[in-house]
């Protein structure tokens, strides 16, 4: 074997020997929910951001806050609320009376780890706001663009668009949101076991950074060597092209969610320990990686037919891709 041959296998060894670690961690805090947990740590390692849906209690926002602080990196939480200004996340200049100045006060987006909590609950003004940073890694404030420090992701939560007091959320900002988590209830032996660590302290409390942004930054490095063949590439085109193509659908998947589900898999076969994607990873990322994007036609809704059935049947109905 060669040394870069060595070196490749050292590095994979490294990214799943500390996946595994921050896994276990954040699976101190969330129980029973290991497909949530490894869907989480893809995104994180795929560069991406994470869109965690689902009804009030179900842990949401402990599974934001466990994956980012079993990493040792700078994070912010952003409670977001109706009367939540754009300001407010990105920063502001401030007059300085000694130096006779305007200067820039960071906002909570500069940070490696950003959770937006509730973000539905702000207004559409406020989650554009975001837009800029998810998308360039950079903020735009007053004419001047600030860098973001890599690893950045934001990590938000929010509630169903049916429930009292949401807005829907843009279609630009849902696209830049890598995946789309829906943790679900616990299982009967796994809410109990809740009942009983959680009963009277927060495992989070007891939580320790199992890693560094330095370890995060090498791992996301090592991920986009992960080879992806021609013939994969073409079935990641097959299946956006038929969402844009299916009459169920008004809205199909972009561009960005071809590249989003091509990094993704990267990620999702190095946590498998490959250095090489499969069709298999292709199926298991498309529903969490494209579902969240697609709109159904008027006539799709009448029928009660949810993008995720259709983007199903389409991946159900599509060939594999041959050698």
């Amino acid at each position: 074997m060669t040394d870069t041959g060595q070196q490749a296998d050292r590095t994979l060894a490294e990214l799943v020997q500390v996946a595994r670690q921050v896994s276990a961690a954040v699976q101190t805090v969330i129980t029973g929910k290991p497909g949530a947990v490894r869907l989480a740590l893809t995104v994180l390692l795929a560069e991406g951001h994470i869109l965690i849906e689902d009804v009030p209690g179900v842990g949401k926002t402990q599974l934001a806050k466990a994956l980012a602080k079993s990493v040792d990196c700078s994070v912010r939480r952003v409670q977001f609320t109706p009367d939540l200004l754009p300001s407010d996340i990105t920063g502001v200049s401030a007059y300085n009376q000694e130096l006779r100045q305007f200067e820039f006060k960071p906002g909570p987006i500069f940070a490696n780890v950003v959770l937006g909590d509730e973000i539905n609950r702000a207004s559409p003004k406020t989650q554009s706001a975001l837009l800029e940073s998810m998308e360039e890694r950079q903020v735009t404030v007053d004419g001047s663009t600030y860098q973001l420090d890599r690893p950045f992701m934001v990590i938000a939560t929010q509630n169903p668009v049916e429930m009292e007091g949401t807005y829907p959320l843009p279609e630009a900002q849902r696209d830049r949101f890598m995946a789309r988590i829906s943790i679900g209830y616990p299982g009967r032996d796994d809410e109990l076991a809740m009942l009983e660590t959680h009963g009277s302290d927060s495992p989070l409390d007891y939580l320790k950074p199992v890693a560094h942004a330095s370890d995060v930054r090498a791992l996301v490095a090592a991920v986009r060597e992960v080879h992806v063949s021609a013939a994969i590439r073409q079935y990641i085109i097959d299946i956006v092209n038929a969402t844009r193509n299916a009459t169920e659908l008004r809205l199909g998947a972009s561009p960005r969610a071809a590249l989003h589900l091509l990094r993704a898999s990267r990620a999702h076969a190095a946590l498998d320990e490959r250095d090489f994607v499969l069709p298999d990873d292709i199926q298991t990322l498309a529903l969490p990686v494209l579902a969240h994007r697609l709109l159904p036609s008027a006539e799709a809704m009448v029928g009660r037919d949810l993008p995720e059935q259709v983007l199903t049947n389409l991946v159900r109905r599509l060939p594999l891709p041959g050698r």
